[in-house]
């Protein structure tokens, strides 16, 4: 299970000291206080953190914006927060200049600050969790697999990773386009700057454009404060736009302004501000037929296919599929209090006959069912048919309505091929809202319990149950 994620907080104030320290550890964060700007310095060179909360106004000779600087110099990876008065946003832009990850203004909403925190978390552990190849042990991130279609894709990584030039990463859900695409990142020459990544299909139409671009104080009804965006935060570093295939015409014409002229303008501003920024897309769509139907820019399909790389879906190179069941047993058998799990041939070669629309993230899925199942003995071919049929109702769903779902389920039953059409129904029901929730939580159990109305240990045993992870986003990849 993933260790919980380190905070070191700067402030000198006891009372938002008290409140924080109280909130994120309700959350499940370490937090190491320090309230001055020395004593945090200090401490971040003889400690490891996720991410920094520092106040702008700090005692002991160096205030937040001095701290920012000395960090990020000797951290460039370490997403920093800052705190700041509104009669101060113009030092908070200052303090991103010189490498904060953002900023939040006094006083603010503890929601809004954890969210902020949720993101610097996340962005630090792309940036740091290193990828491993072939049959890793341990790791949390590996691309595995020694087919020739995998051997073939390292070795175009390893002939681009760096070069300075856009990559464009095409597969179908569920084949570990992001993986690829921190792998290209961490073998880079801009490993040691910022690593941003962003969904374009998980983040509403009106909101992209501010999120990737930033925005200023009255840019739109709402808009309260300054904000920078994305690319701003990847300032030389590396940008992964995932499935910008969904990204909507409007957004692609500031996006090819962007790459054309390296500089972004906020949302309602008009200064322009040089980023240099390397950018790595990713897609599971036909952009030459988005292309042709006027849903895509020509231009901008070539501004980010310099290099193209096609990664295979997993029917295509079964025989890694082995490989991949080690690699998830190792992830999942401790969680599951199933250290010496194993799973016999004949389960493995019946998982090699299987179809997998859902590629490697589907048979990760697989493997965490069948770890239940099999209560710590040898998984055997009827634990793995078992999971299976149970997932299959779920995985014939994609695209559909809930009245077409409900129809072939009632016509399954007709046929006499199915005899649980109403458990089959609250079942997928209760998959796509608990996966839904955890998705716009961004991850955090905590909070996605409290929108449902369920405990924490409810929906982090539902999770389990319907081989869903708390930092998984179903729906997209």
């Amino acid at each position: 299970m993933n260790k919980p994620a380190r905070i070191l907080l700067v402030e000198d104030d006891t009372a938002i000291v008290n409140t924080l320290r109280r909130v994120l550890a309700d959350e499940g964060y370490e937090v190491k206080v320090e309230t001055t700007g020395p004593g945090g310095l200090q401490v971040a060179k003889e400690q490891a953190f996720d991410a920094v909360i520092t106040d702008l106004k700090l005692p002991g000779g160096l205030d937040g914006l001095q701290l920012v600087r000395e960090l990020h110099g000797r951290h460039p990876r370490l997403p920093i927060l800052m705190m700041t008065a509104h009669g101060t946003t113009e030092t908070a832009i200052e303090a991103t200049q010189a490498g904060a990850y953002d900023y939040i203004l006094k006083p603010f909403e503890i929601p809004d600050l954890l969210n902020l925190v949720e993101q610097a978390v996340a962005a630090s552990r792309l940036m740091s969790d290193p990828i491993e190849w072939g049959e890793a042990g341990s790791s949390r991130s590996a691309i595995i697999g020694n087919s020739p279609a995998m051997q073939s894709l390292y070795k175009e990584i390893g002939r681009i990773a760096a070069k300075p030039v856009s990559v464009l990463i095409r597969g179908e859900t569920g084949t570990g386009k992001e993986l690829i695409a921190r792998a290209i990142y961490q073998h880079s020459d801009r490993a040691k700057e910022p690593f941003v990544a962003i969904n374009c299909a998980a983040i509403p139409e009106t909101l992209l454009e501010s999120e990737l671009f930033g925005l200023e104080r009255g840019a739109f009804t709402g808009a309260e404060g300054r904000r920078i965006g994305r690319f701003e935060q990847a300032d030389k570093g590396t940008i992964f736009l995932d499935e910008i295939g969904d990204m909507t015409p409007g957004t692609q014409v500031k996006l090819l302004r962007v790459l054309q002229e390296k500089s972004i303008q906020r949302l309602g501003g008009k200064e322009s501000i040089p980023v240099d920024v390397r950018v790595i897309a990713a897609t599971h769509r036909d952009l030459e037929s988005a292309i042709r139907q006027k849903l895509f820019r020509e231009d901008l399909f070539y501004r980010i296919s310099v290099v193209v790389l096609q990664l295979p879906p997993l029917r295509e190179r079964k025989e890694d599929i082995p490989a991949l069941v080690r690699f998830f047993l190792g992830k999942y058998a401790a969680e599951f209090g199933s250290e010496n799990a194993a799973m016999h041939p004949d389960a493995i070669e019946y998982l090699q006959l299987q179809p997998w629309p859902g590629n490697v993230r589907e048979l990760e899925n697989i493997i965490r069912k069948v770890l239940l199942l099999a209560h710590g003995y040898t998984i055997s071919l009827d634990h793995v048919r078992s999971a299976l049929a149970k997932t299959t109702p779920v995985l014939t769903t994609e695209g559909k309505s809930l009245e077409a779902y409900v129809d072939e389920l009632i016509d399954a039953a007709r046929r006499g091929d199915i005899t649980d059409a109403h458990a089959r129904l609250h079942e997928i029901s209760e998959r796509i809202l608990l996966s839904r929730a955890i998705s716009q939580a961004r991850g955090n159990q905590a909070r996605a319990a409290r929108w449902l109305g369920i405990s924490r240990l409810t929906l982090r045993a539902k999770l389990v149950q319907f081989g869903l992870h708390p930092d998984q986003e179903t729906e997209t990849e």
